[in-house]
């Protein structure tokens, strides 16, 4: 993997698209991922972004934002009247577009960085969106930031099976991701599983029941209609689709996601959320 390191004049970017109606910034630490060469990078609709990838392999690559947390400090008032004046709130999700805590931030620190501008800065409502169990590195700047805005860490775990056949494995375990969203639950912090994207599940009964031990609600998103495209067709184009037909065949239809939310309602009774609902923090 190539990594490279900048410094970037704007590290809060207003949202458009999917995310309009669930917070009004996204923040990326990085640009590109090194997850991306793993099973959630197969499907990951970040590959068809020219601006993110550049035209390089997705997972190939890391550019480090050495002065993120810099960027963040210097566009807070502007970007946060903008969001109090245009949305209501300054909301931001971190992150929809890289993993904010890769192997490498525990030698780089960004996010750590830009976590403790925040706590200086404060948003209205922080959404920590991971795929990782090292997440748990930053309990306790996540603790106090829970203190001075809405927080919510939502976990990625989007299935049972540790392989699917053909594909690379996780980048973190799944008994990993549970362990780590258990860690954070324990200490009073809301904690969302995403099932994202909602891959075969081998044993739905004991995984909804694992996600009600582990989190405050679960959200499920299908490729279709999760991926920011009709139908789900960036999706269709990448190996993922056949290989979860190739399992569970049922899998790679919308009625799949119903199903499984019904599933989901038994063991966190008004706690599911779809798609961009979900990630918004409105479940039923």
């Amino acid at each position: 993997m190539k990594t490279s390191f900048m410094n970037v004049r704007s590290i809060l970017t207003r949202t458009s698209g999917y995310l309009t109606t669930v917070c009004s910034h996204s923040l990326q630490p990085y640009r590109g991922c090194p997850f991306g060469a793993s099973l959630c990078g197969v499907g990951c609709y970040v590959q068809h972004n020219i601006y993110a990838t550049q035209g390089a392999p997705w997972g190939s690559f890391l550019d480090v934002r050495t002065n993120a947390a810099d960027a963040f400090r210097s566009s807070y008032k502007r970007e946060r009247a903008w969001a109090r004046k245009s949305r209501g709130r300054f909301d931001i999700f971190m992150s929809s577009a890289t993993e904010p805590f890769p192997p490498q931030e525990a030698r780089y620190g960004v996010t750590r960085r830009v976590l403790e501008a925040m706590i200086e800065r404060p948003a209205d409502g922080l959404i920590v969106q991971t795929h990782s169990h090292r997440v748990t590195a930053v309990t306790e700047l996540l603790l106090r930031l829970a203190k001075i805005c809405d927080l919510r860490v939502h976990m990625s775990i989007e299935t049972d099976r540790e392989r699917l056949p053909g594909l690379p494995p996780h980048a973190s375990s799944i008994e990993k991701r549970f362990a780590a969203a258990a860690a954070l639950h324990a200490v009073g912090l809301k904690v969302v599983v995403t099932v994202s994207p909602l891959l075969p599940i081998d044993d739905p009964e004991r995984f909804f029941a694992r996600i009600a031990e582990v989190a405050d609600a679960v959200v499920l998103d299908h490729f279709i209609g999760g991926d920011g495209s009709s139908n789900g067709s960036r999706t269709r184009k990448t190996p993922l689709p056949s290989a979860m037909a190739a399992v569970m065949p049922e899998s790679i239809e919308l009625d799949y996601r119903n199903s499984m939310g019904e599933i989901a309602q038994r063991h966190l009774p008004g706690r599911v959320g779809f798609e961009r609902d979900g990630f918004a923090g409105r479940w039923a």
